[in-house]
């Protein structure tokens, strides 16, 4: 059953799909001129931003897009308390952190970010474990407990110390929603339209799968910037988004 969506709270479906643009400078300028008037956010992560710094952002917002900015954050908590300043100066609208951090760091990000004159300050995105890991891989880093229970910890630690929201792989938000409700902001990576590749992703699911389990946005990359035509990619995506609204 669907709990809650971003799109049902601005009015707009486009506001539940975040497209991510993890590919080179030139390619990630031609998509966004592409998807102008059609995508209302951008995802810009680590590739793009430490080429082009913060006048990527500038850029985006100016043709109209609201910006993911997802540095994942995760330093001693004065680092992260400036990073996270510098972060939220850019006029990103979110930004990520590791909720690994602990809770002084999350709290550090928010002193950071409290710290700007901001007419709508930068929300805060805590990581809780990353879509490439498995079960396995938890265990390889010494997390013995199963996934589901070492996310949910990590969300009611990041929510307890002031985060804003959360970001968590498909499988996991019905949990969430379960333990915090229909409140807090959860962002899906991991997300595949049907009949996609996983790629280097190992927990997924497709967008109707995702918004019903309580998503509230969702972050889709290489199925549209990849795709021999994103705009196509990114309204069947659209599509599939507005569906499962309409009967929810």
């Amino acid at each position: 059953m669907l709990e809650t969506a971003y799109a049902t709270q601005t009015g707009d479906p486009r506001d539940s799909i975040i497209v991510a643009l993890d590919c080179p400078e030139h390619d990630a300028l031609d998509i966004a001129e592409k998807l102008k008037g059609k995508a209302t956010w951008l995802k810009v992560g680590m590739t793009l931003f430490y080429k082009t710094g913060p006048e990527i952002i500038k850029h985006f917002h100016e043709q109209g897009f609201k910006i993911f900015l997802d540095l994942k954050l995760f330093d001693i908590p004065h680092q992260v308390q400036g990073a996270a300043a510098s972060a939220a100066a850019t006029g990103a609208d979110l930004l990520s952190i590791h909720a690994l951090g602990g809770s002084e760091m999350l709290e550090a990000a928010a002193e950071g970010i409290a710290s700007l004159e901001q007419c709508t300050p930068t929300q805060t995105v805590a990581i809780t474990i990353l879509t490439s890991f498995d079960e396995e891989t938890l265990k390889a880093v010494g997390v013995a407990k199963p996934m589901l229970s070492e996310v949910e910890d990590l969300a009611r630690l990041a929510m307890t110390h002031k985060a804003n929201g959360l970001v968590c792989s498909p499988q996991e938000v019905a949990g969430l929603r379960h333990l915090l409700g229909t409140a807090p902001r959860i962002v899906c990576p991991g997300v595949r339209p049907t009949g996609a590749g996983a790629q280097d992703q190992s927990r997924i699911a497709t967008p109707k799968d995702a918004l019903l389990a309580g998503a509230s946005q969702l972050v889709i990359g290489r199925p549209i910037t990849k795709a021999e035509d994103p705009v196509a990619a990114f309204e069947a995506c659209l599509k599939e988004v507005e569906e499962v609204l309409a009967e929810n």
